[in-house]
C-alpha cells in the first residue's frame, strides 16, 4: 500500500508579563489534537522571548504527541494488534497520565 498524507500543525504564541502561552493544533484531515504548553521567566534570567516561546511550543507539542500516541493506542488495541498481556508501558506508550 502507498499513500501519502500532509498533517498540518498550528503553534499560536502570546506572551505577557514573563509567562508565554502557546497553542499547538494537529490537524490530521478528520481529527484535530489541541495541546497546551507554558514557560515562566525567572526573575534572576534574562528576558530574551524566543526561549520562552521555544520552550512553551515545545511543551504544547510534547503535549499533542501524547494525545496522538494515545488516539495510535488505543487503535491498536481496537484492531487487535496489541500485546496480549495488555498495553506496550513507556517508553513506546504515553502513560495515561498525559492522555
Amino acid at each position: 500500500m502507498n499513500r501519502t498524507l500532509e498533517w498540518t500543525v498550528r503553534v499560536e504564541l502570546s506572551e505577557e508579563g514573563g509567562t508565554t502561552k502557546a497553542e499547538a493544533v494537529l490537524d490530521t484531515g478528520t481529527a484535530r489534537l489541541t495541546g497546551q504548553g507554558i514557560a515562566r521567566l525567572s526573575p534572576q534570567d534574562p528576558e530574551v522571548p524566543t526561549i520562552g516561546d521555544e520552550v512553551a511550543a515545545s511543551r504544547a507539542m510534547h503535549d499533542v504527541a501524547g494525545q496522538l500516541m494515545s488516539v495510535a493506542d488505543r487503535a491498536i488495541g481496537e484492531a487487535g494488534a496489541g500485546r496480549p498481556d495488555g498495553p506496550v508501558p513507556p517508553p513506546y506508550a504515553w502513560s495515561d497520565a498525559t492522555a
